[in-house]
């Protein structure tokens, strides 16, 4: 065990954070795959459903451990090239994607010969955070305009954006929120900021508007946007209130300590309770201690990914712990903030905890790029040790000799021996 800790390379505490959440994940989602487990097959049977998250965990653990092996600056070409591709991904998920189970209208490409689905709009947002932060770490060397910034920065922001908004506006708008706050910390004039967000602003009511001229284009997205809002601010009931409903009812069924592992009796009624309210049955099974110490978990991973921004090495190391880090903590708080209906209902899962093979490899992929980045301040700050010590003993060697010429001087003109070096209060009192 010891030595396999020694082995992990990067931040420890981020390790321990993502492996107590990846264990605690185990209790709420074989808890709520039941209801799936009835629906699907009519027996209840469960063991599918935990040996398939097992192997989710499994493949983005292995994803996490070859990941943090590439150095992180690597990325600053690989973002180049594969946005081109997380653009093919994107185009053709909206011609020809799929939809799983109907869940909150996200869209999935299945996978040839391998029988998996996958969903682009997490790889094209990893993609786009770490192309902005390559480009925000040039702006360091290099005087930008605003024009330049427009077509090498903004234009391919827009793309993508664009390609994920039909399909999924939650996923655009906490994508697009996560650019400006990296743009933030990467001191992009907040000025041209202002602008960036007034023309978001103007191209989403201009989207909206075209889909409302021409609804047999994006069919029933717009109006799904626009009822879950307005039902979200009114107390008419719809799907939607229901699913917030039955997870209220089980975050007040939970009380301090839960109703204990497993016994949840909402997980039977609540939609989507192994995905997008997972947190819900979290708190009727563990609690609000157990919410408490999910919280506390990703409080930690926040301030970690805040330290290790602080300690990278470079400014391009920088924003990629922010643009890889804070996105994660922002999804699960979107997540919880649903599940007690603090906001409407997103379809964001609860990162590394929520069952789904996509958001769990994005995350762990995520994660290991920040892990390099922590690798490289360990591998700076072990160098810097190393030095201390060679000049440490260096100086002790260069004090011996000096000390060797005083005492050979000291002998020759009488002043004190040899063997005052044994006692130096010798040298002192023969003064």
């Amino acid at each position: 065990m010891k030595t396999l800790i020694h082995n992990l390379k990067g931040d420890k505490v981020i390790w321990a954070m993502v492996a107590l959440l990846a264990l605690i994940s185990f209790i709420p989602v074989y808890s709520a795959s039941s209801n799936l487990a009835y629906q699907k097959h009519g027996t209840g049977n469960t063991l599918v459903y935990l040996i398939k998250h097992l192997v989710h965990l499994s493949a983005g653990v292995w994803i996490m451990f070859q990941v943090q092996k590439i150095p992180y600056h690597y990325f600053r070409s690989i973002s180049r090239v594969l946005l081109p591709v997380a653009w093919i991904l994107l185009a053709y998920t909206m011609l020809k994607g799929t939809m799983i189970d109907g869940a909150n209208a996200s869209r999935w490409i299945s996978v040839p010969f391998v029988g998996i689905t996958f969903q682009p709009s997490a790889f094209a947002g990893i993609v786009l955070f770490l192309y902005v932060a390559r480009y925000l770490s040039k702006t360091e060397i290099e005087d930008m305009t605003f024009q330049k910034s427009f077509v090498e920065l903004w234009i391919p922001v827009f793309i993508t954006l664009a390609l994920i908004l039909p399909a999924n506006f939650s996923t655009t708008a906490l994508i697009f929120s996560m650019v400006m706050l990296l743009t933030f910390v990467g001191n992009y004039p907040i000025r041209n900021s202002a602008i960036i967000v007034a023309m978001g602003v103007v191209s989403f009511a201009f989207f909206v508007l075209l889909v409302k001229a021409f609804p047999d284009a994006f069919p029933n997205r717009v109006d799904t946007w626009i009822s879950r809002i307005e039902n979200f601010t009114s107390d008419e009931p719809d799907e939607d209130d229901y699913q917030i409903e039955k997870a209220k009812t089980a975050i007040a069924s939970g009380g301090l300590y839960g109703l204990g592992p497993g016994k949840s009796v909402q997980k039977n009624f609540l939609p989507q309770s192994s995905s997008d309210f997972i947190f819900a049955i979290i708190v009727e099974e563990l609690g609000l201690a157990g919410a408490f110490f999910i919280i506390l978990i990703y409080l930690i991973l926040f301030i970690r990914f805040v330290i290790a921004s602080y300690k990278a090495p470079t400014v391009f190391g920088k924003l990629v712990v922010a643009g890889l880090g804070f996105p994660i903590i922002f999804q699960a708080f979107i997540n919880m903030g649903v599940a007690v209906e603090l906001l409407p209902t997103t379809g964001q899962t609860l990162p590394l905890i929520s069952s789904g093979g996509t958001s769990i490899w994005m995350t762990c992929a995520a994660l290991g790029i920040i892990l390099n980045v922590t690798k490289k301040e360990e591998e700076i700050a072990q160098e810097n040790i190393e030095k201390q010590k060679r000049e440490d003993v260096l100086q002790r060697i260069i004090d011996r000799e000096l000390a060797e010429e005083n005492i050979i001087e000291g002998e020759a003109e009488g002043s004190y021996s040899i063997e005052d070096v044994t006692n130096p209060m010798n040298a002192v009192l023969n003064k």
